[in-house]
């Protein structure tokens, strides 16, 4: 029986989890650092506000869109890259099939064993043609992430992140400090569930991206101050 009792490996082909983890992180730094740099410039809370809701949202389509289209169009190279494979195994097999056996060679095969297999493999032309597509690519074209699948994710969960430093703000306290705390909460967690999908320690995961955030954060909310110090009051 195959070998998945006692062990799982999550899905590193790029789908869901990097749209959703990279849109999580973007909308916590983003939002908090706009936030940071419209407070910093000392204007009312409603324009915070103003300017923190429009974040989110121009935002948010804009990480889907962008995940949409990347997706979408490593799909769509992949596709064109299987043609291109397809066309060379039908022009010149006995080449594609010695570059198999060289290919599993690499693998530690010996020689013997990899005439034999790839002999195997190209008794059955879909089969060897997406072996070679694997082996030459590092992708298979039978897993493609699904755009709207990332679309989606990245969506929702910048959502979720820039919504953080506005909290306080929707909850009635207009206060730029606690905007910028529960902003950088955010990014503690968003960094500790993060480590669950790598070997990272939870400390250390949190607290990289609390750093790379509040240089972010610190870096516009400065030059927010700058700029409103001559800003007509």
């Amino acid at each position: 029986m195959p070998h998945e009792f006692d062990h799982e490996h999550s899905n590193v082909s790029g789908g869901w989890l990097r749209a959703a983890t990279f849109g999580a992180m973007d909308g916590l730094v983003s939002n908090t650092s706009l936030i940071a740099g419209v407070g910093g410039a000392g204007v009312a809370a409603h324009t915070i506000v103003l300017s923190g809701v429009a974040g989110l949202v121009s935002g948010a389509f804009s990480m889907a869109l962008g995940e949409y289209t990347s997706v979408a169009t490593q799909n769509e190279q992949l596709e064109a890259e299987v043609r291109v494979e397809r066309r060379a195994m039908k022009k010149h097999p006995e080449a594609e099939l010695a570059e198999l056996v060289d290919m599993f060679t690499n693998m530690g095969m010996s020689r013997d064993t990899a005439t034999a297999a790839a002999n195997e493999v190209h008794t059955d032309p879909e089969r060897a043609l997406n072996i070679h597509v694997t082996q030459e690519l590092g992708l298979d074209p039978d897993e493609k992430p699904s755009p709207w699948v990332a679309a989606g994710s990245s969506f929702v969960m910048f959502s979720v992140g820039a919504i953080f430093p506005l909290i306080p703000y929707l909850l009635g306290f207009a206060s730029l400090a606690a905007g910028l705390a529960v902003g950088g909460l955010g990014l503690l967690l968003a960094g500790a569930l993060a480590s669950r999908f790598t070997t990272q320690s939870v400390a250390q995961a949190a607290l990289r991206q609390l750093v790379f955030g509040a240089i972010a954060i610190g870096a516009t909310y400065a030059v927010g101050s700058i700029i409103g110090i001559g800003l007509p009051g």
